[in-house]
């Protein structure tokens, strides 16, 4: 019988990816000893979308690729873009596991890495409790959190802790639409497919 893989789903607007997305990809890869880590691009993030105008689909997963061409062991997944509608992780999560039984392999040991900083809104979360049967979260230590978070009740929770990156993506996105440069911000694949598609006001 096959071993389970052990798989870890990175989802995250993605818009764009950066130096921070960078090191938490790496840091759970090598600290969860993972087979594969999903970078899912979310097609419509239902708690920002709201608040702020998010770049087109085929941008983000674009710029996706170029960040996971950088990070052995990461693959970007369009999962969620071609579900369509808001992109809730637990569906993310039974999906890989429905792929697993449909290739004939055991179920694979999932882990959800997502910053500390997102801790205190899980209970908000879409079928909160249905993924916490699903997946062992893997939170990562961010700068702007300081000591770990208490995660609420009932996760199997694994701690990553990843090199200091302090870096977001509204700043790289102001940074961009005035003109500066984000060379130590995002990896450099990311950032020529910013200016190959002309994001962000860049080059205009």
């Amino acid at each position: 019988m096959p071993v389970p893989e052990r798989i870890g789903i990175l989802g995250g607007t993605f818009d764009p990816p950066h130096a921070g997305h960078a090191a938490a990809a790496r840091a759970a890869l090598g600290a969860l000893r993972l087979d594969r880590l999903l970078l899912v691009v979310a097609h419509d993030p239902w708690q920002k979308s709201p608040l702020r105008d998010i770049s087109p689909a085929e941008d983000r997963l674009a710029m996706t690729e170029a960040l996971a061409e950088e990070i052995p062991g990461a693959e970007a997944s369009a999962m969620e873009i071609r579900r369509g509608g808001p992109s809730y992780s637990v569906d993310s999560a039974e999906e890989v596991i429905r792929e697993s039984g449909d290739a004939g392999l055991p179920a694979p040991q999932l882990y959800l890495v997502v910053g500390a900083d997102l801790v205190p809104g899980l209970p908000t979360w879409h079928r909160v409790e249905d993924l916490k049967r699903l997946v062992t979260l893997a939170v990562v230590s961010r700068p702007a959190v300081g000591p770990h978070p208490d995660p609420p009740p009932g996760w199997q929770v694994e701690w990553v802790d990843g090199p200091q990156v302090d870096v977001s993506s509204s700043g790289v996105r102001e940074a961009l639409t005035l003109g500066e440069s984000v060379q130590d911000l995002v990896p450099t694949g990311v950032v020529r497919c910013i200016r190959r598609r002309n994001l962000y006001a860049v080059g205009r």
